[in-house]
């Protein structure tokens, strides 16, 4: 009997250390996330975006409505500088080259739009090495689909490591009662945020050289899906230029 309760005893000691051993080992996970998470927050805010605009949505931070930082990105090094505005952060060279997206099915009744937003950032001229294309496959680097955001038109996620965001979401229900034009400006615009612009007329961002403080035609202006420029501005072609 004494046997078996010692036996019994080291089964329960062994169960338990078992337990504790794998604790120990997830435990760093959720503090790293964290910790990660609270640097994009504080790169976000050394951006010049104010509290106020920068909203939890679980695994990103959403800024000014339409602007998307991941929580887990990478965060550049240093703190970012302070016309037309970028997020200090763009796609490498390598990579602008030839920026791939993919069409969810859920965004295929919009691929005039698509193939519009697509054309107006190829055919910006001059000296630029800024090209997208649409692929079939899954060697993509930006997703485009629909989702339901409420009021909002869309939203645009920031580049992380030399890459171009991952993804564009279209509320497709929000923008269906719009023309053609303010469609695919929508789809426009957020593809500006994937490439490290953010909003011309709105706080946050590094300064552009060779562009005002303000552009009422810039198409990066935010807040005004349905109403806005269809085209990319002069300004905005120039901050293209200077930046790829």
């Amino acid at each position: 009997m004494k046997k078996n309760l010692q036996t019994l005893a080291s089964i329960v000691l062994s169960v338990v250390l078992l337990a504790s051993c794998g604790k120990s080992t997830d435990a760093p996970v959720a503090p790293e996330k964290k910790d990660n998470a609270e640097k994009v927050l504080t790169f976000i805010q050394h951006l010049g975006f104010s509290r106020s605009s920068i909203v939890d949505n679980g695994d990103a931070y959403i800024v000014d409505e339409d602007i998307r930082f991941p929580k887990n990105m990478e965060v550049p090094a240093g703190k970012p500088t302070t016309e037309q505005k970028w997020t200090g952060n763009k796609v490498s060279a390598a990579n602008a080259s030839n920026i791939r997206i993919k069409v969810d099915p859920s965004m295929t009744s919009m691929m005039s739009e698509i193939n519009s937003a697509v054309n107006q950032w190829n055919n910006i001229g001059g000296d630029i090495d800024l090209y997208f294309s649409i692929v079939d496959d899954d060697s993509y680097d930006i997703l485009i689909k629909d989702s339901d955001l409420g009021t909002t038109c869309g939203l645009g996620t920031y580049p992380s490591g030399g890459n171009a965001g991952n993804l564009i979401q279209i509320n497709k229900a929000r923008i269906a009662g719009n023309s053609f034009a303010e469609r695919q400006r929508t789809i426009t615009h957020e593809m500006g945020h994937n490439i490290s612009f953010t909003h011309t007329n709105q706080p946050g961002g590094s300064l552009i050289p060779g562009t005002p403080g303000t552009d009422a035609n810039s198409l990066m202006n935010g807040g005004e899906c349905g109403v806005g420029a269809t085209v990319l501005s002069n300004y905005d072609k120039i901050a293209a230029r200077w930046l790829y």
